[in-house]
């Protein structure tokens, strides 16, 4: 644990000699505001956790004024596990992306990158499914969210762990489908940045993860950060934990999903859109350079003033509405996306976030610009109402604003949606039950199902589990799925309604698919798909795949 005062502030008078009154009770007030300020948070964080009962862990950092004031960590590793401290490892996921963005400023800096300059200029072999944009998408773009792309599009080629190069992911972007217009919408898109990173390869001749922990890392003296999780210890981690039924992800009681973070959470192809582990002694290290502009201690600079207020400027609108209310007091004006962070209007002030969500992790960072404070969260479970009370709350605390209680509101909004999920499960089971029959003999859906991004779905008849007894009747034929670049997302597929079928992958932890099959004629011909929960994360984007048979 680590709860401490800001030396800086509190020896003020000592520099100014003992005739300096004025300022030695400044000093001491500054203290003790800071005192309190740290002292809120850790009463509401216990708080938080104390009404999230099944939450293993919470890790906490505050920065105010250049210096943390928080560094702590709640709870244990794992459900009934050892305890975390300030030092313990948790994956950060998408809080990565402003390292990213951070890497690219240093390199715009000394002249080899361009934020509005094409793609192609680092990237010559970059291209897109829709032509037209190959020589019009520029490094900003990337990592904007605003090419057009689906929510997620392309995240099956490392979501779930995959087996994929970074060489490989890049090759299939090409056929990864684009469904809206350019530069006119945010669609969060993991997979530009991966792109980016690659920009970052090319333009320092390093790749990302060495240029990060070269160019940012070590300068900051972030020395128990990891820029791939692939490298995490097992035993200074925080362990991924979750609810995977029944009857849905997300439901059923909260268990210890892996005994590693990279076991859940293998990005290190797809880095530099989620591939940092950290703690909060580190993560406020990179809150304070954050907010100091890019510059360091000792008055020596990461990346210009310039670049700093360039990554803060808004690139795409994310969504508007009519700003708070009493129901909602948080609620944006207009919510953007600048350049590696979300930047919107709360509670009448900027406020500069970003968040990251891995199986069995959820975070977030959040900036406080005219507070001079910012603080991030890191959990080892995916209790999403949590969360969201944590980063408003502290919020609230820093910003001095009082009269809403968003534990108790992440309560009653998590009953709420328990309640919807149970019942779209019920439904989901009815509809089965009720369903028509196949219109084909099963073995007439079986065969390789190709996807032009994504590559080949294996479907087969399964071995029968059991031998016929001699005379009697013979075992029922049974199909098996198999996405063959990805190892968790194998299982039966069972008929369910006519032509769709569903998944029970064996691994609970992931999300089952829902295949439907065009017919003709008496043949199946092609094939689409969708998450079978209307909870699955989006990164499940199964419904981008075109499945035509090979």
């Amino acid at each position: 644990m680590s709860i401490r005062l800001t030396r800086r502030a509190a020896l003020i008078s000592s520099a100014a000699g003992a005739a300096a009154l004025p300022a030695t009770g400044w000093a001491q007030t500054a203290a003790n505001d800071i005192a309190s300020l740290a002292e809120q948070v850790d009463a509401f964080v216990r708080r938080a956790m104390a009404a999230f009962p099944d939450q293993p862990a919470v890790s906490i950092a505050v920065v105010k004024d250049g210096q943390p004031i928080l560094t702590r960590g709640y709870g244990v590793r794992s459900v009934g596990g050892s305890a975390v401290d300030e030092h313990t490892l948790f994956a950060i996921a998408s809080n990565t992306k402003a390292v990213t963005c951070a890497a690219l400023s240093i390199l715009i800096d000394e002249g080899k990158v361009k934020w509005d300059e094409p793609v192609r200029t680092y990237l010559p072999e970059f291209r897109l499914s829709k032509p037209e944009l190959n020589g019009l998408v520029t490094v900003r773009d990337l990592v904007s969210h605003r090419i057009g792309f689906g929510l997620g599009a392309g995240d099956l080629l490392f979501w779930p762990n995959g087996n994929r190069t970074r060489a490989e992911i890049m090759a299939a972007i090409p056929n990864v489908p684009i469904e809206d217009s350019f530069r006119t919408s945010y669609h969060y898109c993991n997979l530009m940045f991966v792109a980016a990173g690659e920009v970052v390869a090319a333009a320092s001749g390093m790749a990302w993860e060495d240029f990060v922990q070269t160019r940012i890392l070590t300068p900051l003296g972030m020395t128990e950060t990891l820029p791939l999780m692939t490298g995490a210890d097992p035993a200074k981690s925080a362990l991924p934990n979750g609810r995977i039924g029944p009857p849905l992800r997300y439901q059923g009681p909260m268990q210890t999903i892996g005994q590693s973070i990279q076991e859940v959470w293998d990005w290190s192809a797809a880095g530099a859109a989620g591939g940092f582990v950290t703690n909060p002694v580190d993560w406020a290290k990179w809150i304070a350079v954050q907010l100091n502009k890019g510059a360091l201690p000792d008055g020596s600079r990461l990346w210009s003033e310039a670049r700093a207020n360039e990554m803060w400027r808004p690139n795409i609108i994310v969504s508007s509405s009519g700003g708070p209310t009493p129901d909602a007091p948080g609620r944006a004006i207009a919510a953007t996306y600048a350049t590696g962070w979300q930047v919107m209007d709360y509670r009448g002030e900027r406020f500069i976030t970003h968040g990251g969500g891995a199986p069995g992790y959820i975070s977030g960072t959040v900036l406080l610009p005219s507070r001079n404070a910012g603080f991030s969260f890191f959990t080892n479970a995916e209790e999403g109402q949590l969360t969201r009370a944590l980063r408003s709350g502290i919020a609230d605390i820093l910003m001095g604003k009082v009269g809403f209680d968003w534990i108790a509101d992440g309560v009653r909004l998590t009953q709420e949606g328990n309640a919807k999920s149970l019942e779209a499960a019920a439904e989901i089971d009815a509809k089965q039950a009720a369903g028509a029959p196949p219109s084909l003999p099963l073995e007439a859906y079986a065969g390789t199902w190709r996807d032009p991004w994504y590559g080949d779905i294996e479907i087969s008849i399964a071995s029968p589990r059991v031998r016929a007894p001699r005379g009697g009747p013979r075992p029922t034929t049974r199909l098996h799925l198999d996405f063959t670049r990805t190892n968790a997302l194998k299982g039966p597929l069972e008929p369910y309604d006519g032509d769709s079928f569903r998944t029970r992958f064996p691994d609970k932890r992931e999300e089952d698919v829902m295949i439907t099959f065009k017919v003709e004629n008496g043949v199946a011909v092609s094939a689409t798909m969708k998450a079978v929960s209307p909870d699955a994360d989006f990164s499940y984007d199964y419904q981008d795949l075109r499945l035509t048979k090979a």
